[in-house]
C-alpha cells in the first residue's frame, strides 16, 4: 500500500514535467524517506520519461532531515526532558507487556524524527546490562522500524526510529512487535548470566560479586570480583555446574515482591542497580536467587548449553568472562569441529587420531631438523680445505652460508687445522636472524683469538 501511494505521487509529479525537465530533490527525498523508494529507482522511472532528478536537492533534503533528527535526539538525550516528564504525568509510565507477549496494541503518545512513545509496549528498554529490543511498530498509515529501546526518563520507553515508511501520528492505534528470535537469544543469555554468577561463587568462593554485565543476542559478558585468573580446570567446573542445571531443566520463577521479602529469601542484588520498595526476583533453579528486572527463559533447559569463550583481567582484582548459549554454542562447536577436521586432513590422519598424529609429526619434524643440522655441519666442515686455500699470510677471513653457531665454530677449528693456516675468522648470517662470528688460532702463530 505504501509503495502504491508513493508510485501515485511520482506519477502525478511526472505529469507536470516535460522531457528534459527535472524532478525536485525534495520530492525524490519524500519518496525515499516516506514511501521507501531508493533514489536509484526513482531515477530509473523518471529516465523512462526523459526527466532527470535534482540529486543536489535530494541530498540537501536528506541532510536537513538528519539535522532535525540529531536535534530531536539531543532534546531526548540532553537535559531538556520536560516534554517527556509531561507525558508521564499525563499518561503514566509505559506499561511493559513484553514479559508475556511479543506483540501488543497501544496508542501513539509522541513521535518525532528520532523516537516514538506508546502507552504500552512489548519492547524492553535497555537496563540492568540487557540491551533494548528491536522490531516494528505499525499503524494504518505507516510502519516504523525500531533500532533500539531505552528510557527517556524513568518509566518511559523510547523506541528509537531506524526508519519509517508512510506516516505515524499521535493518537493512532499501533501494533508493536519485537524481533522474537532476537529476544529469545537475549533471554537465554540473561538467565545464563545468573547461572554463571552462581557457579562462579560455588567454584571460587562467595567473595565473587558482579561488577558489570552485558547481555545481548550474540553473547553475554560478566565482570566479577576475584583476585586471580581462572585455571582451565576451574572454567570446566563452572561450565559443568551451569550445564548440569540446564539439563535438569527446572522451571524459572520470576515475580514481584517487596525489597524486605527479597532480602529475607536471600536474593542477591546486582552491582550498580537502584531498587525501589517493590522489586523483581528471579529464581533460576535451586542455586540462583537474584534481583533482576530483565527478561528470562521459562525453564533452564531453554538455554540449551552454555560455553565460556574467554576469561581475563580488566582491572585490579576484576575478571571478565564471556560466554555464549543456545544456537551460538552449536555454531561454535561446528566451527571448532571444522577446524579439527581440516587440521586432521593436513596431518593426514582421521580426526579422532589428530592428537597422536600431530605428536608423531612433531617428533618427526624434530628428528629431521636434527638430521638437517648434522648434514649442514658435515657440509660446512667439508668447506675447510677450500677456505684454507684462500689464506693470506696464514690468515683466513671469510663469510660462510648454511651453518648455525655450533657448525660455524666446528668449521673454524677445521680450517685452523689445515696446513699453512695460523688464524681463522669466520662469519655467518643465522637462519633465525642475527650474525655469528667464530675465531680459531694455532699456538705457533702468535695470534690471540680473544683479540
Amino acid at each position: 500500500e505504501t509503495l502504491r501511494t508513493g508510485q501515485a505521487i511520482l506519477d502525478a509529479e511526472l505529469t507536470k514535467l516535460g522531457e528534459g525537465e527535472e524532478l525536485a530533490g525534495e520530492t525524490a527525498f519524500l519518496l525515499h524517506d516516506t514511501y521507501g523508494f531508493p533514489l536509484e529507482v526513482t531515477q530509473e522511472i523518471t529516465a523512462e520519461r526523459g526527466v532527470s532528478v535534482d540529486e543536489a536537492g535530494f541530498r540537501a533534503a536528506m541532510a536537513e532531515q538528519q539535522r532535525r533528527a540529531k536535534d530531536a535526539r539531543k532534546v531526548v538525550d540532553g537535559s531538556d526532558t520536560g516534554h517527556l516528564v509531561a507525558l508521564v504525568e499525563e499518561h503514566g509510565e509505559t506499561v511493559f507487556t513484553g514479559r508475556d507477549e511479543d506483540s501488543s496494541v497501544g496508542e501513539v503518545l509522541y513521535v518525532d524524527d528520532a523516537v516514538v512513545v506508546l502507552d504500552r509496549t512489548p519492547f524492553y528498554a535497555e537496563s540492568g546490562g540487557q540491551i533494548g529490543d528491536t522490531g516494528t511498530i505499525r499503524t494504518d498509515t505507516g510502519v516504523i522500524t525500531v533500532g533500539d529501546t531505552r528510557y527517556g526518563v524513568p518509566g518511559l520507553h523510547l523506541h528509537d526510529i531506524e526508519s519509517i515508511q508512510g506516516e505515524v501520528t499521535v493518537g493512532q492505534s499501533a501494533t508493536a512487535t519485537i524481533d522474537d528470535e532476537r529476544r529469545a537469544a537475549i533471554r537465554r543469555n540473561h538467565t545464563g548470566t545468573h547461572l554463571l554468577h552462581a557457579a562462579l561463587r560455588t567454584v571460587l568462593g562467595e567473595h565473587v560479586k558482579q561488577q558489570g554485565s552485558y547481555v545481548g543476542p550474540d553473547r553475554l559478558r560478566f565482570d566479577f570480583s576475584h583476585y586471580d585468573a581462572l585455571t582451565p580446570e576451574q572454567i570446566a567446573e563452572v561450565e559443568d555446574l551451569v550445564n548440569s542445571e540446564v539439563l535438569a531443566n527446572p522451571s524459572c520463577r520470576h515475580y514481584e515482591t517487596t525489597m524486605d521479602h527479597a532480602q529475607e529469601v536471600g536474593a542477591i542484588a546486582f552491582f550498580g542497580e537502584k531498587y525501589g520498595d517493590v522489586v523483581r526476583v528471579l529464581e533460576a533453579g535451586p542455586n540462583s536467587t537474584e534481583l533482576c528486572g530483565g527478561t528470562h527463559v521459562r525453564a533452564l533447559g531453554d538455554i540449551g548449553l552454555l560455553r565460556i569463550v574467554s576469561e581475563g583481567s580488566i582491572g585490579s582484582n576484576i575478571r571478565r568472562v564471556e560466554a555464549v548459549t543456545g544456537d551460538s554454542v552449536v555454531h561454535l562447536l561446528r566451527d571448532a569441529t571444522s577446524t579439527l577436521d581440516e587440521a586432521a586432513r593436513l596431518v593426514g590422519v582421521p580426526t579422532g587420531e589428530l592428537v597422536e598424529g600431530a605428536r608423531a609429526r612433531s617428533a618427526e619434524v624434530k628428528r629431521l631438523q636434527k638430521e638437517l643440522g648434522r648434514l649442514k655441519q658435515q657440509l660446512a666442515v667439508g668447506q675447510a680445505p677450500a677456505l684454507a686455500a684462500e689464506a693470506v699470510g696464514g690468515v683466513v677471513v671469510a663469510r660462510v652460508e648454511g651453518v648455525d653457531r655450533g657448525g660455524l665454530r666446528d668449521l673454524a677449528v677445521s680450517v685452523r687445522d689445515q696446513a699453512g693456516v695460523e688464524a681463522v675468522v669466520l662469519g655467518a648470517v643465522l637462519d633465525g636472524g642475527g650474525v655469528a662470528l667464530a675465531a680459531a688460532v694455532t699456538p705457533e702463530g702468535g695470534h690471540n683469538a680473544g683479540r
